[in-house]
């Protein structure tokens, strides 16, 4: 669903100039300073990145899911710091209260993730609760007008920059599984909140990621999101399915990067008196590459269709997720090996895409569990019960 179409081409030729003008430029910055300058952030915020999926009322751009995963792709074309820097209030930081906030909550909160004056993250796994969400420890006990939370949380993205923290914690210890889950707005000042110092990662250089320590954290009763207990796990699934929609779009935008500085090498670069281009065997990968990007870029459009159409995409959602970040992996592979020996070497740029990438079959979910819900969702269509 394009609200207006005239209108968003503009928008997504303007999106790509900025990128390749403005952002491509400092990708090298970037690595070397393991950070966004705040000067980039500023001219990201001022572009309305930071707001692209938060309802216009609320001072964001109210995208359509088709909308959002054509700007995810022309978006991360360049570093993926960049688009990390701005996706987590555009994505998981602030989708949980798009989706269940209260209006109080989403008055309070939203205006200042879509402004980029606040950054949002999303804190659901833990270190003994990762593949299986709903195997969380942390705890959430009501005392009064206030809930203390007490656990830990590992690998989230942008924590050790985060002003507002989306938070999933077990209200009910004596309800197993999702049950007992709920969801928290905390803020970055609140007593018994600290981050860890960011990783050290092999790639995605410039987007910080760290663990997030709750110590009899005191949090107001009236940041439980949606004002009910119990129902966070559901808020999350929400969550989850339109960001691997959108996760889906923002590996595809490297992929059609990698491929194109290929060609640019391959077709300067000569062994034995001819362009590297001329070579069938690097045409096939070319090929490969780009029926793989194509493949990717109409399945995503069509589950964000379905979706922007009120239907049930947990399973496309999942089938995008696995499928897009498997193909951005093999085009880096492929574009790599077009690269030859100067592939391997950090001054010619496709070895850090090569690293950045392979966290995209980790997260929102890792390859093996998409495999396992694809299959399984897909023999309960045929009344297949497990054990029977």
């Amino acid at each position: 669903m394009i609200r207006d179409p005239e209108g968003f081409n503009i928008f997504l030729g303007d999106l790509r100039r900025f990128v390749k003008e403005r952002l491509v430029p400092h990708e090298k910055t970037v690595m070397e300073r393991d950070e966004v300058p705040t000067e980039i952030v500023r001219d990201m915020a001022a572009q309305g990145m930071f707001g692209y999926s938060i309802p216009e009322q609320y001072g964001g751009a109210g995208m359509t899911t088709e909308e959002l995963v054509l700007a995810a792709m022309e978006l991360s074309q360049c570093s993926v710091a960049f688009r990390a820097r701005v996706g987590t209030n555009t994505g998981i930081g602030s989708e949980a209260l798009v989706a269940d906030g209260t209006q109080e909550q989403k008055k309070k909160y939203l205006p200042g993730l879509a402004s980029g004056e606040i950054t949002g993250c999303f804190a659901l796994t833990e270190p003994d609760a990762g593949s299986e969400a709903t195997a969380l420890k942390s705890t959430a006990r009501r005392e009064g007008d206030v809930y203390i939370l007490n656990g830990t949380k590992c690998f989230i993205t942008n924590a050790p920059i985060a002003g507002v923290f989306t938070v999933m914690a077990r209200t009910n210890p004596a309800e197993p599984g999702a049950a007992g889950i709920s969801a928290f707005i905390v803020e970055r000042d609140t007593p018994g909140l600290s981050t860890g110092a960011p990783y050290r990662k092999m790639g995605q250089e410039g987007s910080p990621v760290s663990e997030v320590h709750f110590n009899d954290c005191r949090v107001p009763a009236a940041n439980l999101i949606g004002g009910e207990e119990g129902v966070g796990f559901r808020t999350a699934m929400k969550v989850l399915n339109k960001q691997r929609i959108h996760l889906a779009a923002l590996c595809t935008g490297p992929a059609i990067r990698m491929l194109d500085e290929a060609i640019r090498f391959v077709m300067e670069r000569r062994q034995f008196g001819q362009q590297l281009a001329d070579f069938q065997l690097i045409q096939a990968m070319i090929a490969d590459c780009q029926t793989e990007i194509h493949a990717a870029r109409a399945l995503i459009l069509e589950t964000a269709r379905q979706r922007d159409r009120g239907e049930d995409v947990s399973l496309s959602a999942s089938i995008c997720k696995y499928f897009a970040s498997e193909m951005c992996g093999r085009v880096a592979d492929r574009c790599v090996q077009m690269f030859g020996g100067y592939g391997y070497i950090a001054d010619y740029g496709i070895e850090h895409f090569y690293r950045d990438v392979r966290l995209f079959r980790l997260y929102e979910g890792t390859s093996q569990i998409h495999q396992l819900n694809i299959a399984k969702r897909t023999l309960a269509t045929h009344g297949y019960r497990e054990g029977k």
